[in-house]
C-alpha cells in the first residue's frame, strides 16, 4: 500500500502534468495566432505526451491501491515574445518537470516503495529525452532568429511530428 505522502505527491504530479498539457495547449493557441500550423501542431502533440503522463500515474496510482484525488489544474501563461521565448519558456519548464519527478523518486526511495521508484523510472528517463528535444528547437530558433523564410521551413518540419504513445501509455490503464 501507498502512503499517505507518496498518494499525496502523486496527486500533485497528475495536477502538475495536466497543467504542462495546458501550457503547450497555450503555446499551441499561440502560434496558431502567429500562423505558425507547425509549431502549433508540435505543441498539441506535447499537450497529448503530457496528459497521458497525468493519465499513467493516475492509473499508476489506483492500481497500486491509492486515490486518485484530482487537484485544481492552475492556468497556464498565455503571452510570449516571440517563438524564441515561447521554446524558452518550454525548456525552463520541462527542467521544473525533472525536479518534480526526482523528488518524487526521492521519496519513494526514502520509503523504500520499491515499486513505484520502478514506475517512475520510465519518467525519469522520458524527462532526459523531453529536455534535450527543448533545448534543440530552442537552439535552432536561436539560429534561426527573426528569418522569416528559415521560420517556415522549420514550421514545416515541426508539422511533420507525429505522437506515437509509448507502450506504457496502455498498461496504466490510459488507453
Amino acid at each position: 500500500m501507498l502512503s499517505e505522502r507518496m498518494q499525496a505527491a502523486i496527486n500533485t504530479q497528475i495536477s502538475r502534468e495536466l497543467f504542462s498539457g495546458y501550457l503547450y495547449l497555450s503555446m499551441a493557441a499561440y502560434f496558431e495566432d502567429l500562423g505558425l500550423k507547425g509549431f502549433a501542431h508540435w505543441m498539441r502533440v506535447q499537450h497529448r505526451e503530457e496528459e497521458n503522463h497525468g493519465l499513467m500515474m493516475f492509473g499508476y496510482l489506483a492500481q497500486a491501491g491509492g486515490r486518485v484525488l484530482l487537484q485544481p489544474v492552475e492556468g497556464p501563461e498565455t503571452g510570449f515574445d516571440s517563438p524564441l521565448d515561447a521554446f524558452g519558456k518550454v525548456v525552463e519548464h520541462e527542467q521544473k518537470v525533472t525536479a518534480w519527478i526526482n523528488e518524487i523518486v526521492d521519496l519513494a526511495l526514502a520509503e523504500r516503495d520499491h515499486a513505484t521508484a520502478s514506475f517512475l523510472q520510465w519518467f525519469v528517463n522520458e524527462q532526459v529525452e523531453e529536455e534535450a528535444t527543448a533545448r534543440e528547437l530552442r537552439d535552432t530558433l536561436r539560429l534561426i532568429g527573426d528569418t522569416g523564410p528559415a521560420l517556415l521551413m522549420f514550421d514545416r518540419e515541426l508539422a511533420a511530428r507525429v505522437y506515437s504513445p509509448p507502450p506504457e501509455v496502455a498498461k496504466w490503464g490510459v488507453i
